[in-house]
């Protein structure tokens, strides 16, 4: 395993010591915002400078063999909601078939548009809406 161990020494009452293993892992979280994924605006063709960023998904996907993730894709509340559901589903399907001619076998990643169900800031600012215009991973299987 590639866990090191430390010891902690914490004094009890008596004054004498006590010993106990502490473990820390770090893992993926389960669910993160690809942060440097574009998009033209009301299209789902990916901007050429994030492909880089979905380039590095690409290769640690094919470090982490069981890795399945699922794309979501993420709207603000401009335009109407059946829009930008499929909006968000087109998006999504942008990354998964990016993702599959990296060499990502297609029963590893889905793709889910959610329009703009799923706010993370309210919509009252371009600041916001931006935010809310957003493509997820969701870890599905480490």
């Amino acid at each position: 395993s590639d866990a090191e161990y430390t010891t902690l020494e914490v004094p009890n009452n008596k004054g004498e010591l006590l010993e106990f293993e502490v473990v820390i892992q770090f893992e993926l979280p389960k669910k993160y915002t690809l942060d440097n994924v574009y998009f033209e605006t009301g299209k789902a063709d990916i901007k050429p400078s994030s492909y880089q960023y979905i380039d590095e998904m690409a290769e640690y996907m094919k470090l982490k063999k069981t890795m399945v993730i699922e794309i979501s894709g993420h709207t603000d509340n401009v335009g109407t909601p059946e829009l930008n559901l499929k909006l968000s589903q087109d998006r999504a399907n942008s990354v998964r078939a990016y993702l599959i001619k990296k060499g990502i076998a297609d029963t590893r990643v889905s793709a889910k548009g959610y329009g703009d169900t799923q706010p993370i800031a309210n919509n009252d600012s371009d600041a916001n809406k931006q935010k809310n215009r957003r493509t997820e991973v969701r870890v599905i299987k480490e």
